[in-house]
């Protein structure tokens, strides 16, 4: 039964569009699988991970009839990245094998039924519903994402929190270090709303969103999200769990300030950090009349010293920070310079934002050194 017929890279766009939420190691075989749903002309490209499923689709399907079958993701697509881009790629089914033939080249693959390929349950209402620019929602994500714990066993850290309210949506994510803040104003929310996304929807995001104005629709609804845009439908489950006040964290009576380059203090930042132990990370920021020192150290008694010309004309401040925390910010804020807050008090946070973005707040804590 013939499936498919179409150039190799009009095969790849669907295939490597869902695939990328496809685990190498699976309890379920069939989740290294894809689904092809073949209904006429149209084919439908589904992956799943159980907690987050994709779907594309494509007009490449052969014959009128209506056919499904699951292949495994990994070899369809590598078996497709190998080929040369001549002539047609022709996928058919029969007696369980999905049989890839492009040329002279011809692989048969091994299929799981269909029946047998586990699917999202969506809910028929959805309690929230709006709409942002492709673009818009990537920058929210690419400004806090950084920010995510990792296999925190404080489960609610291992994501991006998302506050719906009427006129305007918020990203926050902190694992308990530092904390990242952006939002952005959208028409359409009547009610305040706020749910976890789970990291890997949001990785999985940025990787799919385009720098366009095209539109993401997006829908919220008890323990579930939708993203629809293009020939992308992306569902996800929701964390559970009560994310912390972001609002008590962020520190709005800072009065000592300055403005330093971006670029400038990445790059000193980076030559400290080569020099710094392994396990701390850690750099000492010294603030005098103008001047910013930063310096570090490891056990081999190694040291490294950067200076910086400020606009500063507070009391002095020596205090540590993780050089990473610096460095993630400073490698995903695109602004020419940042705006740096802090206190006198070498215990209190630092306060980074951006002059060109008011929404934009990172709070990050000290550390000892």
């Amino acid at each position: 039964m013939q499936l498919v017929q179409a150039t190799r890279d009009a095969l790849l766009k669907p295939l490597s569009t869902v695939a990328g939420i496809v685990e190498r190691r699976n309890t379920l075989p069939i989740l290294a699988n894809i689904l092809l749903r073949k209904e006429g002309k149209s084919v439908a490209f589904i992956a799943t991970d159980l907690e987050v499923q994709i779907t594309t689709h494509a007009d490449f399907g052969m014959g009128d009839e209506n056919e499904s079958t699951t292949v495994a993701a990994r070899k369809l697509l590598d078996i497709l990245r190998a080929l040369p881009d001549t002539g047609d790629v022709r996928l058919s089914q029969a007696s369980g094998k999905l049989t890839v033939q492009s040329g002279k080249s011809r692989f048969a693959l091994q299929t799981l039924a269909a029946g047998e390929f586990p699917t999202l349950a969506q809910p028929e209402k959805w309690d929230v519903s709006f709409s942002l620019p492709q673009k818009a929602l990537k920058h929210l994500f690419n400004m806090v994402h950084f920010a995510m714990a990792q296999q925190d066993i404080r489960y609610y850290l291992n994501g991006l929190l998302f506050v719906f309210e009427p006129g305007f949506v918020r990203a926050v994510a902190t694992d308990g270090h530092r904390l990242a803040h952006s939002g952005t104003a959208v028409e359409g929310i009547e009610t305040k709303h706020d749910v976890i996304v789970p990291r890997k929807t949001v990785l999985e995001m940025q990787r799919l969103l385009s720098e366009t104005d095209d539109p993401v629709s997006i829908d919220v609804a008890t323990g579930q999200i939708r993203f629809r845009f293009g020939d992308v439908e992306l569902v996800s489950k929701l964390v559970e769990g009560k994310f912390p006040d972001f609002t008590r964290v962020i520190p709005n009576n800072y009065t000592r300030h300055f403005t330093v380059n971006r670029e400038v203090l990445q790059g000193s930042l980076q030559r400290a950090a080569i020099l710094t132990t392994d396990k701390l990370k850690g750099v000492r920021l010294q603030l005098s009349d103008n001047q910013l020192r930063i310096s570090s150290s490891n056990a081999e008694q190694e040291e490294a010293q950067e200076e910086l010309e400020i606009d500063y004309a507070h009391e002095a401040l020596d205090v540590g920070f993780n050089v990473s925390y610096l460095l993630d910010v400073l490698a995903n804020v695109k602004t020419e310079s940042i705006r740096w807050s802090v206190q006198p008090d070498v215990n209190a946070s630092a306060l980074i934002t951006s002059p060109d973005d008011d929404q934009f707040k990172y709070v990050v804590m000290p550390m000892r050194i």
